[in-house]
């Protein structure tokens, strides 16, 4: 099994090679990169590709990585012991499964997405190393341990909003998504946008690409941003002319698809006030 991208997903060779390293060393793929550059994605287009269903576990702050296990919902059992429902003499019907335990019982090898990891508690990857390696568990409830019955394709995204355990990276194939450059970034564009005239798309990619490149920005604009930017340009029809910046602000055309926060807009707003003073 091969991953090389697929008809939704450009994917770089290095990328490619990343996943296909992880996949030989049955290891788990770290994947960080800018917000937008298509992390959780990649998950997605590696099933498909290889054939493979997915399950996705998105990790918020108040994520636990017991969740990930399962629960146990000693509530309801209590509850239904009030009641006297049968159910309460097999502890099994309180036990909820995680997105790990589906993954290890699952009939066929599935792709499992760990999302943005880093959002949850510093010891959120600590907590999961020992299942991550050995591929099981033990429910504590049942007396019974869980192995992977075929060992998941795992790919961990992470926004590098902290920073991960030593212990944890040890355990990982590690890859950064790069910002793509030109050429990569007309393939994508290909991919969601076909056909679109070169002219509008150079004019385009021109205004991004310096936007980008313009110091201060709090955000830059992302791959995914800059496609909402084009879908926006191709719903209005505009012609590559009506791309220029706006004199007055130094915005480009509906600027909003790309900048994301007050500061940024305020930003070209100051340059463009500097650049008239000068002009004087």
């Amino acid at each position: 099994m091969q991953f090389t991208g697929t008809d939704r997903y450009v994917a770089p060779p290095d990328l490619a090679l990343a996943v296909n390293a992880a996949i030989t060393l049955q290891r788990p793929l770290l994947v960080k990169g800018e917000p937008g550059t298509g992390k959780t994605e990649l998950a997605r287009q590696v099933a498909a590709s290889l054939g493979m269903p997915i399950l996705e576990w998105h990790v918020k702050s108040t994520t636990k990585a017991q969740q990930g296990l399962y629960e146990y919902d000693a509530v309801s059992r209590l509850r239904d012991s009030q009641l006297g429902d049968a159910r309460v003499s097999d502890v099994a019907n309180y036990i909820r499964k995680g997105k790990l335990w589906q993954a290890f019982a699952a009939p066929e090898r599935v792709v499992l997405l760990i999302d943005e990891v880093d959002k949850a508690d510093i010891e959120f990857p600590n907590d999961l190393l020992q299942e991550l390696d050995r591929m099981e568990f033990h429910v504590y409830e049942t007396g019974e341990t869980v192995r992977a019955a075929h060992r998941p394709v795992v790919i961990i995204t992470s926004n590098n909003e902290k920073e991960l355990p030593d212990a944890f990276l040890r355990r990982c194939f590690f890859h950064y998504i790069r910002f793509p450059d030109a050429e990569t970034l007309k393939a994508i564009v290909e991919v969601h946008h076909p056909g679109l005239k070169p002219r509008l798309l150079d004019a385009a990619l021109s205004q991004f690409v310096a936007l980008r490149e313009v110091p201060g920005l709090k955000k830059k604009p992302s791959t995914s941003e800059f496609l909402d930017w084009l879908k926006l340009i191709l719903a209005e029809d505009l012609a590559p002319e009506d791309l220029a910046r706006d004199p007055a602000t130094m915005l480009p055309r509906l600027h909003g698809a790309l900048l994301k926060n007050e500061q940024d807009v305020a930003l070209f707003e100051k340059l463009a006030f500097m650049a008239r003073r000068q002009g004087r």
